[in-house]
């Protein structure tokens, strides 16, 4: 069965058994640990890496071309978490804070998902686009509209000051500042200035992303041990909410006209949870939320689901959606 070679396929990727590797690392308690530096550096490398090749691809197409892209990304970027707020309000019961909170992680983006989706997808020989990392950027802004939910709902918008911070806040954060900055340097460049540093940006990508896959195994392994603070309704959101976002993305990839590996990028995207950039706004923003239920929601369910089972199965959704073999 296509789906099932699908799966065997994704779970025996040097990638995916890295990260199992790291789970592994994590549960029996092993020594084993990258230091805090190397780790920044990692994450520093594969942000600048995939910003600098999107920067490049994008520099080779015009307006007209991604318009479409743009303007659904936009709306993806306001209605994802605004229904994940909406869901853990009036279905699951959560407060205001826990629900922005939670729905600031589901509305921005994990960019080590974005990482192993593009990788995968170049498995399949199925490569996405490389502007695919200006949806990556504009997508991290979904945490600023969680915020700004949690303001209103609790009546303490302070009008275009408080907004500014939240932006400025925003734009500090790495994911944002490497990825935009590297589009940049990457449009400017151009193809000539790629291939002076392709071997280093290009040629170790995979390498890089083993590691940090083996380190975020170990760190999810540690969040298992809270697992129980999520509650039985937070565990089925965590993997519910992200395979309902996967598959629309994927859909609206489709529509837009992005080719199949394009499309399934987005919607890996869509799927993510972030678990860098937006707890650090969370804890500053929203102090009176629970870190127990985003952080563990995001990296101990949603991230593992989706690197293990979630990609093959959005995937397996494009190639219903393209009609391939």
């Amino acid at each position: 069965m296509p789906g099932v070679d699908l799966l065997i396929s994704n779970l025996l990727s040097p990638i995916v058994l890295a990260f199992a590797l790291g789970l592994i690392a994590g549960a029996i308690r092993s020594e084993l640990e990258l230091p805090e530096p190397v780790l920044k550096l990692l994450a520093i490398y594969l942000l600048f890496s995939i910003g600098l090749k999107g920067g490049v691809e994008l520099a080779a197409v015009g307006f007209a071309e991604i318009g479409g892209l743009i303007g659904a990304t936009a709306a993806l970027t306001v209605g994802i978490p605004v229904a994940a707020y909406l869901v853990l309000r009036r279905l699951g019961g959560f407060d205001v804070a826990n629900a922005a909170a939670v729905a600031a992680h589901y509305g921005s983006v994990s960019s080590v998902t974005f990482f192993a989706a593009v990788a995968f997808a170049t498995a399949m020989n199925t490569p996405s686009e490389g502007y695919m990392t200006a949806v990556v950027a504009l997508m991290e802004w979904g945490v600023i509209v969680a915020l700004m939910l949690a303001r209103w709902s609790m009546g303490k918008a302070q009008g275009s000051a408080g907004v500014g911070a939240l932006v400025l806040d925003t734009l500090r954060g790495r994911g944002i500042l490497l990825l935009s900055g590297g589009m940049a340097i990457g449009m400017l460049a151009g193809e000539r200035g790629w291939q002076q540093i392709a071997p280093f940006y290009d040629d170790l990508f995979r390498g890089i992303l083993m590691l940090f896959l083996l380190e975020m195994g170990m760190t999810a392994a540690r969040q298992f041990r809270a697992f129980t603070q999520v509650g039985v309704f937070m565990t089925g959101f965590a993997i519910l909410m992200p395979v309902a976002m996967g598959l629309l993305g994927t859909w609206v990839g489709w529509m837009v006209g992005l080719s199949q590996g394009g499309a399934f990028v987005l919607g890996a995207v869509c799927a993510s949870a972030s678990y860098i950039d937006a707890p650090a706004a969370c804890r500053a923003a929203l102090p009176q939320a629970n870190p127990g239920i985003y952080l563990t929601a995001s990296l101990g369910v949603t991230f593992p689901f989706n690197i293990v089972l979630g990609l093959p199965a959005y995937y397996q959704f494009t190639r219903y959606l393209y009609g391939s073999p």
